[in-house]
């Protein structure tokens, strides 16, 4: 039983070698990238490179297989790549490092430790995706006051009764110091009760414009 977690490498790469690798690593992708996938948006081009990369990864380890010249040519040739991109969420790091992982595991011929550790691992976060932790995404309130509210503590109570958690963010002036925009980064105890709260936080900036959205940068973001 334990022969099926031997590497499946010998001293050299076959084609029926690399070509098991290669379809294990694409399975632990496809997994990795549905596992992400679930209760969460994910954009296409994400999903398709949560498959592509164990293959990629793979690949690269096997071509290297221990020559160090060859080593260090593809490690010149990755740092030729810039990655200039925001930093993403938690979770989407999560999938990449697990995807790295599978990739990895596969290159070194470990395809059944591979397979069996990106099932446990999409297991468990599936499991943990169901489970009530943490809270929703917070959103981005912003509240257009006149000049002569004193916004400081103008809406403590509303905050205290529809938040769990609120914070100013960013406050500056607009139409030649008249008016005040405060932005707020909220976390709402009940989506459902969105109308209600923007009808109430109306009543007190003379109903002046209000918009509320999802924030730009998550509370799961690195």
């Amino acid at each position: 039983m334990s022969a099926i977690f031997n590497s499946i490498l010998t001293t050299e790469v076959t084609l029926t070698t690399f070509l098991t690798a290669l379809g294990v690593s694409a399975a632990c992708g496809v997994l990795t990238a549905l596992a992400s996938s679930y209760k969460n948006r994910v954009s296409r081009s994400f999903f398709i490179s949560l498959i592509v990369l164990p293959m990629v990864v793979a690949t690269v380890i096997m071509m290297v297989n221990g020559n160090v010249g060859t080593g260090v040519a593809v490690a010149g040739a990755f740092s030729l790549v810039r990655f200039r991109s925001a930093a993403g969420r938690a979770s989407d790091i999560t999938a990449i490092f697990l995807a790295m992982a599978a990739g990895l595991a596969c290159a070194a011929g470990y395809v059944a430790i591979a397979l069996l550790f990106t099932v446990i691992v999409c297991a468990v976060l599936l499991v943990l995706n169901r489970l009530p932790l943490g809270s929703d995404a917070p959103m981005e309130l912003h509240i257009t006051v006149p000049e002569d509210l004193e916004y400081a503590g103008a809406f403590n109570d509303l905050f205290d009764k529809y938040t769990r958690q609120c914070r100013l963010v960013k406050a500056k002036t607009s139409n030649m110091g008249s008016l005040y925009k405060l932005t707020y980064r909220v976390d709402l105890k009940d989506t459902a009760q969105m109308q209600e709260f923007i009808d109430a936080l109306r009543c007190r900036n003379g109903n002046l414009e209000i918009a509320i959205s999802e924030a730009l940068e998550g509370a799961d973001t690195l």
